[in-house]
């Protein structure tokens, strides 16, 4: 099982939590944490753009990011969503069995 945390930033609480809670109930992820907005700037499409947004942290395993992808481009309002996945090189053994056994379905495979 190899941990990941994935950042991605949304326009708003209501599509945030829609988009944590698709995640949780698919088994994509283990836990999203729906964080206060934060300001983001930003260049996109040859101008400087400012934004407040709503970023997400989604606990997961690597194989279950393949689901991930699927379901933030399916239900996020970009165009480009951001979408970072960071390896998670250590953590507390109990914590990481836990993500292990909430995503347990696609390590699996």
């Amino acid at each position: 099982m190899e941990p990941l945390l994935i950042l991605t930033n949304l326009p708003d609480v209501a599509s945030a939590e829609k988009l944590a809670r698709a995640l949780i109930e698919c088994r994509a992820a283990a836990c999203v944490n729906v964080l206060p907005a934060c300001r983001s700037i930003y260049r996109w499409e040859g101008a400087v753009e400012t934004a407040e947004e709503i970023p997400l942290l989604i606990k997961t395993t690597r194989a279950a990011y393949p689901l991930v992808e699927e379901v933030v481009r399916m239900q996020h309002p970009y165009d480009v969503p951001e979408l970072i996945a960071i390896s998670i090189t250590n953590g507390l053994p109990a914590y990481l069995g836990w993500l292990a056994t909430e995503t347990e379905k696609h390590d699996q495979k």
